[in-house]
């Protein structure tokens, strides 16, 4: 029997379980230890820790405490590893709890935390997709069913403190940049919700003030949001700190590239099984800054898709120069608004897009002015037909089932 070495309580907050921390820092101590070669099995919190609720109401979306995220199990010491290392990463397998089969997506209001086309959803909502084995489907998004990729959207290693250092003082040079910008350019650190793990004291305070979100992605890993990380797949770490410190959560049972409405997979507390090894001086060896991803063998078999393309070219119609995250928002908005021609509201085109095994890809990046940028829409995913025909589009939907929405933040 495989040796569960983190165990959370979804009745208990997360700040009561000291296996838990929501910032990284070096200094959390870690709280376990497993030798090279060694699996075992994390349990994760949702990424909000439990904000989040089963129901029709998307207050709770509305007003999620973006500074307590993300809420990660960890940090696991490896034995032998040390700053310089790669550290091997095997995911096993990963599913559900049980007493849990459900997840949730959401828009987060612009005023609070936003999204990728947050200027066109500037309002919360969200919807709830249950489980059925590896399949899901939602109440709120009529008409479609798919496979999920189970996967981490957050996996990572401790940073040193000369990394948590320069993380810190790139990102409070872009946020002073524009300080009033909704949403912010980048999260700082924020003490009041800091859980620091087993920190105590003093140092817990200081730690807390200099803790780096857990947002983004960065050098260590982080908060990568790759879909094709399910079981099967392999992660090497870059090591920065004596034991590599490995933390994991924001766990997926779905989600398209990008991850596009922020709060933009089907998200889910669970467990993951993972395997450790080390390779010795790794990172000199291959010339390695960032963490090498190699994604699964397994993926939901779909193999009929609609490309929606987008061009550098904005809603008012200006130019701009090879940007290529403006193609893909303007491919986005082309998937959204030829579903709304069956019956779905661009809120559910939306969900649909963000949870939905879709592929987003970068298709060209030297043909100035404009960045080509696709999102690959799998047709299969659809209860009903959605390729155009010479009879044109055929509503299915009548608008009676949509995404619940909250009022936006005063």
């Amino acid at each position: 029997m495989t040796d569960t070495i983190i165990k959370i309580d979804l009745n208990q907050s997360a700040y009561d379980n000291d296996s838990v921390h929501n910032r990284w820092h070096p200094d959390i101590p870690m709280v376990s230890t497993v030798k090279p070669g060694d699996d075992f099995i994390i349990e994760c919190y949702d990424w909000t820790g439990g904000q989040i609720k089963n129901n029709d109401n998307a207050e709770d979306i509305r007003d999620v405490d973006l500074t307590q995220v993300h809420f990660l199990s960890g940090p696991v010491a490896i034995d032998g590893a040390q700053p310089g290392d790669l550290l091997e990463v095997d995911i096993l397998d990963i599913g559900t709890f049980a007493e849990q089969q459900w997840g949730f997506n959401g828009f987060f209001s612009k005023k609070n935390g936003g999204g990728f086309l947050t200027d066109r959803f500037p309002e919360a909502q969200k919807s709830i997709w249950d489980f059925n084995g590896i399949y899901t489907k939602s109440r709120h998004v009529p008409g479609v069913e798919f496979a999920g990729i189970l996967h981490p959207g957050l996996i990572g290693c401790l940073p040193s403190r000369d990394m948590l250092d320069t993380w810190n003082q790139r990102e409070k040079e872009l946020f002073d940049t524009n300080p009033d910008r909704e949403p912010a350019l980048a999260c700082l650190p924020y003490a009041d919700t800091a859980h620091m793990g087993r920190m105590q004291g003093d140092a817990k305070a200081a730690a807390a003030a200099e803790g780096a979100r857990t947002v983004p992605p960065r050098e260590h890993g982080g908060n990568c949001d790759i879909k094709d990380l399910t079981r099967g797949a392999k992660i090497y770490f870059p090591v920065y700190v004596d034991g590599a410190g490995l933390s994991v959560g924001d766990l997926h049972f779905s989600q398209g590239d990008g991850e596009i409405t922020f709060c933009g997979a089907i998200e889910m507390a669970g467990w993951i099984h993972l395997r450790v090894n080390l390779i010795k001086d790794g990172m000199s060896k291959y010339q390695v800054k960032n963490p090498i991803f190699k994604p699964s063998p397994l993926v939901p078999k779909y193999d009929d898709y609609l490309i929606f393309e987008g061009i550098s070219v904005d809603d008012t119609g200006k130019q701009h120069y090879l940007d290529t995250s403006l193609a893909y928002q303007q491919a986005c908005m082309n998937a959204i608004n030829y579903l709304t021609k069956f019956g779905y509201s661009e809120a559910q085109g939306y969900a649909i897009i963000g949870c939905a095994p879709i592929q987003g890809h970068i298709s060209g990046v030297v043909d100035i002015p404009n960045s080509c940028a696709t999102l690959w829409l799998p047709t299969d995913i659809f209860e009903f037909d959605i390729k155009p025909s010479a009879d044109g589009p055929v509503k299915h939907l009548d608008g009676s089932v949509n995404i619940p929405k909250a009022a936006d933040l005063d």
